[in-house]
Formats: structure tokens, C-alpha cells, sequence
């Protein structure tokens, strides 16, 4: 089967690593391919880009709480080397949605799935998650749902 063109990407850019000598980057990198490698021996399946997605949204979630767990502890070195991480992952996720754009997606899946309250946030979640996958932290996207269901 063909690889999807996010592995490409992130196997294109271990081999830089190691040509450029970048030991950060080619460590986190690898990580990456370690994830999708592991789903893909579990799952028995290729990873398609979607699903490299969410792999990837999931580390920069994972970095992005232990930086700042880091941080509380007074460890800054050890919260450093995490969003040095999330950078190198960052370049491979779509472009972040503007916080009118979320607005508009928000809206047009509260109406197409008839949401008239709290009760069909799970609903309006489930129709928003793919549009918005790597484009916006899924915390930051209930707390705007929550919002507009409440009116």
C-alpha cells in the first residue's frame, strides 16, 4: 500500500535530521514514527493522514501538559525541550483555524445537527472533530460549544 503523504513527510524529515545532525529534532521525529508505527502493528492497517492527525494532535497534547506541568514544578530546562518538541510537531499539522473561522464551523454544525442544547454537545463535538482535527486544541473547541449551546 502507498504510504499516506504525512508519513512521507515525517520520514523525509528523519532523513534530514540525520543529514543536518539535529539530534532534538531527529529524536522527536522519530517519536512521531515510533506513534504511527505502534498504531499501525496494533491495528493491524496503514495509517491514513487523518489518522496521523490525530496521532500527532495527540503528542502535541501530551507536550503541551507536561511543559506545563514542568513549569509549576519550577523545571523550566524540562518545559523547554517540550514546546521545543511541539514546534518540530506543529509543522506537520494544518494551519490553526481563526477564532472566527471556529465561530462559523460551530455554528453550521450546531444547526445541521438541530442542537438545541447542552444535551446534543456530544452530537455537535462528533460533527465538528474531523473538520477541526490538529487545527485547534479540542479543550479550547468544547469550551466555545459549551458556550454557544448555553447561549
Amino acid at each position: 500500500m502507498a504510504e499516506s503523504s504525512l508519513k512521507e513527510q515525517l520520514s523525509n524529515a528523519v532523513k534530514n535530521a540525520m543529514r543536518n545532525k539535529d539530534k532534538i529534532r531527529l529524536i522527536t521525529l522519530r517519536m512521531a514514527q515510533a506513534a504511527v508505527k505502534q498504531i499501525e502493528i496494533d491495528e493491524r492497517r496503514d495509517l491514513n493522514d487523518e489518522d496521523v492527525l490525530k496521532v500527532l494532535d495527540k503528542m502535541l497534547k501530551q507536550r503541551r501538559d507536561s511543559a506545563s506541568q514542568y513549569d509549576a514544578a519550577g523545571r523550566e530546562e524540562l518545559g523547554d525541550k517540550e514546546r521545543a518538541e511541539m514546534v518540530i510537531i506543529e509543522e506537520f499539522m494544518p494551519a490553526a483555524l481563526t477564532e472566527d473561522d471556529l465561530d462559523g464551523l460551530i455554528r453550521s454544525a450546531i444547526s445541521s445537527t438541530d442542537a438545541q442544547g447542552m444535551q446534543d454537545m456530544g452530537r455537535v463535538m462528533n460533527e465538528l472533530r474531523p473538520q477541526v482535527l490538529g487545527r485547534v486544541e479540542m479543550g479550547h473547541l468544547s469550551k466555545k460549544v459549551r458556550a454557544a449551546l448555553a447561549g
